[in-house]
């Protein structure tokens, strides 16, 4: 028989079925992809370095599909510039969270790897380290973003209505604001831009404060 000349796996056909099989909420594991693509469990493992290692591929390629290392790329690093670079990051890093939350628990446990994406936390910490942050604050700002666009793009995620409270529930102030409140992505989007402004400000108020 002919060989195909199409390879039957290839580490783009293996991302491309291993994010399918998280998006779609099945649980995930070497076995299930096998599966999923027709092949036995130890042919993945010419390809990719297990369970982990398929973790980090679907990491590295969402992260190439939302653009997170580009996000800024077109501001010059100055330290006027560093808020729209820091913005910027914070909206692709949402996108990208929002659109495969089933993929966080996965990833948030797994430490990382892929290039593209250390190069997008590189690229961030540059643009702090230059703005001013001290060294040994770099990275806790880093993580503090990172934290909050995780949160936002799951929040993205959520139902149109994430709170509403029952006939017989008595509420002295949230049940009025609903009322009136926007709700699905406007609500999310209201509550990212708020939330990335606030953080925006903290930061800088504290690099003034560095600065003396």
């Amino acid at each position: 028989m002919a060989r195909p000349k199409v390879p039957l796996l290839s580490v783009d056909r293996i991302a491309d079925a291993a994010l399918e099989l998280v998006d779609s909420g099945q649980p995930f594991g070497v076995n299930a992809l096998a599966r999923r693509l027709g092949v036995t469990a130890s042919s993945l493992y010419n390809h990719v370095d297990g369970r982990d290692g398929i973790i980090e591929l679907m990491r590295g390629r969402i992260s190439r599909d939302a653009g997170t290392a580009d996000a800024g790329s077109s501001a010059e690093r100055a330290d006027g510039d560093w808020p729209e670079i820091v913005a910027e990051s914070m909206r692709a890093q949402r996108r990208m969270y929002a659109k495969h939350p089933n993929l966080v628990p996965l990833i948030v446990g797994k430490t990382i790897t892929d290039p593209y994406v250390i190069e997008s936390y590189d690229h961030l910490a540059t643009v702090l380290a230059a703005a001013g942050f001290p060294d040994d604050e770099v990275l806790g700002v880093v993580a503090v973003l990172d934290a909050f666009a995780i949160g936002m793009g799951l929040d993205l995620a959520s139902p149109d209505d994430v709170w509403k409270p029952g006939d017989e529930t008595e509420t002295e102030t949230l049940g009025r604001l609903l009322a009136d409140a926007p709700h699905g992505d406007e609500r999310s989007d209201r509550a990212f831009e708020l939330g990335l402004e606030l953080m925006i400000d903290s930061l800088r108020g504290r690099l003034a404060r560095i600065r003396g």
